[in-house]
């Protein structure tokens, strides 16, 4: 018989993963908005600034995800509560880009985040853990 500990480990992995993984985000959007972003080394991949929105958003949607263990919201549809939420959120940060002088209001940027943030949630999904009878 597991302890508590024990059962508990996978999900207080996730959340630590999450954890530094959501201080790396914001380290990046600091990167960004302070026009701190290594383009020298990142302008010598073709599209990466779509590619990062993808593959940032997913792992962040994937992790957000899991940490809450893969709970949806109530109602007429069934919405995963953190992938709404972080998409509203990205959606928001997606707008205010335009406020600021060292980005640029992109809608094809907010089509590849809402990518991500899907793709993420996909993911997620695909690996939760079925439901015993």
């Amino acid at each position: 018989m597991k302890s508590f500990s024990q059962s508990n480990r996978p999900q207080r992995n996730v959340a630590l993963l999450a954890t530094g993984y959501g201080a790396f985000f914001l380290l990046i959007l600091w990167a960004a908005y302070t026009n701190n972003l290594p383009l020298q080394f990142l302008g010598k991949f073709p599209y990466y600034d779509k590619i990062g929105h993808v593959v940032l958003y997913a792992i962040a949607s994937y992790l957000g995800h899991r940490v809450l263990n893969y709970r949806h919201f109530r109602g007429l549809r069934s919405l995963p509560i953190f992938p709404v939420l972080f998409g509203l959120t990205m959606a928001a940060e997606e707008i205010v880009q335009g406020l600021s002088p060292h980005r640029t209001l992109d809608s094809l940027d907010l089509v590849c985040s809402l990518a991500g943030v899907i793709v993420g949630y996909l993911i997620a999904q695909s690996t939760q853990p079925s439901q015993p009878n």
